[in-house]
């Protein structure tokens, strides 16, 4: 008689070997656990491993987006620019992986595909693609707020004869654009920081735009000599600040950009004078620098027009200008930094197609055909890059088959009472199922790496509380649950944010499908972490503990 071996017991399980999955070992370690990550990629990084397109690169500062825990770790590593690129976070993470030892307790390659709560053994049993098993009383999901991209559904992408890449999984080896015949898919971030990179590689580039960002100019330069270890002697300082401040970056950032604005005067009260010498002497941030933008839509809308003739003022064909001026509200997506991206279109070898008026009918095995009309529309490509977004904060753990009590499942769940939970960090229904940066925390509107570090250590005092008192399991109340999203969707009520023009991944309306909600809490991270600490100072109101 064969005896089949039980699966591997932990006292947690994280799924995720990221910014939060790496966090989340080396402090649950700390606190005593036998911890084990589970990570379907090769190595470390999560987004950042994943992600490495030319001119990848994050818009929060680099001694900002960076583990604010350990001071040894801020002094060691040396940042090489004021933002950083993605070759350079990749090796930060790699950095921290081996300076705290944390590979042993990473089984890589390892793809989860299903998380069942067994309700008698009170614990979490994890199965994965290969067949092995995993049990924990506690699960950590770390699983990345942009980590499952969308694929897209363009009819006849399987017959093109030449390349297809994804900037979502971008060849770790590269690829040469060099003389060829690229064609972008998709102007957001992604699209938006890679556009002006592959313009100065390929013989030609056309850009198919469905819809026209708004960006922020930005600088972004080399540190000069001496001046990182100047801010590294300022640490204490810069994470007090961080700590206080609304979004976790009181540097300059996107996010902080836009809470600058808020201050500003009206535009609607401006005269066409005051608007245009705006535009005049500072171009596009001229154009969006008011504080009526995020809750007036005729605001919004007149910035909009303003933000066209920034963008005139740039792009030297008038069509191609007004094909670039965006018909969405401003802010209702997320942020995107841009060093070049209209001068890019001023190239002789830059092609813009507008999706909105020339929509994409199918690709060929010589192309991308848009329009209507047979035969017409054909665009010779060599290179297709799809860069197409991705289905945020629920994606990933959706696409695993998590159940929860009466074998519940978590992605039915959100896909027909939409992307709930209470404090970002649990969902009822679902016991001693901890997730990092969910639905309803600040990650979508803040510096990511801030606000994970207060979940991880939220998460790691709940656990430690749990088995100080023998407590077995800990679960989101309905009610409680319900309330905190209408509490973070009333903050947003009467903003650009929710408009119904707007389809962002901060709402899910990019996602074919996806029930509608906004999805973060822009209260800011201190009221976030004061509410947070007032809960567990309760004995954990709005959780059941058993």
């Amino acid at each position: 008689m064969t005896i089949e071996p039980g699966p591997a017991r932990y006292d947690a399980i994280v799924v995720g070997a990221g910014f939060s999955g790496l966090y989340a070992l080396h402090h649950l370690r700390g606190l005593g656990l036998r911890v084990r990550v589970l990570e379907r990629a090769h190595n470390v990084g999560g987004t950042w491993l994943f992600n490495r397109y030319p001119g990848a690169r994050c818009d929060i500062e680099s001694i900002e987006y960076s583990y604010s825990f350990s001071d040894e770790i801020q002094q060691e590593w040396v940042w090489t620019e004021t933002m950083p690129t993605q070759p350079e976070i990749e090796a930060y993470l790699n950095f921290v992986a081996d300076r705290l030892d944390l590979r042993r307790d990473i089984a890589f390659d390892t793809d989860v595909v299903a998380m069942t709560f067994d309700e008698t053994a009170c614990e979490w049993l994890v199965a994965t693609a290969a067949g092995e098993s995993y049990a924990a009383p506690f699960l950590i999901a770390a699983t990345g707020i942009l980590s499952v991209p969308l694929e897209p559904t363009i009819p006849g992408m399987d017959t093109f004869a030449g390349t297809s890449l994804f900037t979502s999984r971008w060849p770790e080896a590269g690829a040469d654009l060099r003389g060829r015949r690229v064609g972008v898919v998709g102007t957001g971030s992604t699209g938006v920081q890679l556009i002006p990179v592959v313009a100065e590689e390929a013989g030609h580039l056309t850009v198919f735009q469905r819809s026209p960002a708004y960006t922020l100019p930005w600088t972004v330069r080399p540190f000069a000599p001496g001046e990182l270890d100047e801010l590294k002697a300022q640490y204490p300082q810069i994470r007090a600040a961080q700590r206080e401040h609304p979004v976790g970056a009181a540097r300059l950032s996107a996010f902080s950009v836009l809470l600058e604005m808020l201050a500003k005067p009206p535009l609607k009260s401006a005269s066409r004078e005051d608007r245009i010498r705006a535009v005049e002497e500072r171009g596009i941030m001229g154009a969006l620098d008011w504080g009526d933008l995020f809750f007036d839509i005729e605001a919004n809308r007149m910035a909009a027009e303003l933000y066209g003739e920034a963008v005139a003022r740039i792009v030297t064909d008038p069509a191609t200008a007004r094909a670039l001026t965006p018909s969405h509200p401003f802010a209702c997506k997320r942020p995107i930094i841009d060093q070049g991206y209209y001068q890019t279109y001023n190239r002789d070898n830059v092609t813009l197609v507008d999706l909105r008026t020339d929509p994409i009918v199918s690709v060929l095995p010589t192309g991308i055909k848009t329009g209507s009309e047979i035969g017409s529309g054909v665009h010779e490509l060599d290179v297709i890059v799809y860069a197409t977004g991705f289905d945020a904060m629920t994606g990933a753990l959706s696409r695993i088959d998590v159940r929860g009590r009466d074998a519940a499942s978590l992605g039915e769940f959100w896909a027909t009472e939409g992307p709930l939970s209470y404090l970002g960090l649990a969902v009822a229904g679902f016991p001693n199922l901890f997730t990092i940066q969910g639905p309803g925390s600040p990650s979508a509107a803040a510096n990511f790496v801030a606000a994970m570090e207060q979940n991880v250590e939220w998460i790691g005092a709940c656990v430690s509380y749990l088995r100080r008192h023998g407590y077995r399991t800990i679960e989101a109340q309905p009610d409680a649950q319900q309330n905190w999203m209408d509490q973070a969707a009333a903050i947003v009520e009467s903003t650009v944010l929710v408009h119904p023009s707007c389809n962002s991944w901060y709402n899910g309306g990019n996602v074919p499908g996806k029930k509608r909600r906004y999805m973060g809490y822009t209260a800011g991270i201190p009221e976030y972490r004061r509410q947070c600490d007032e809960i567990a100072a309760q004995d954990y109101a709005g959780f059941t503990l058993a």
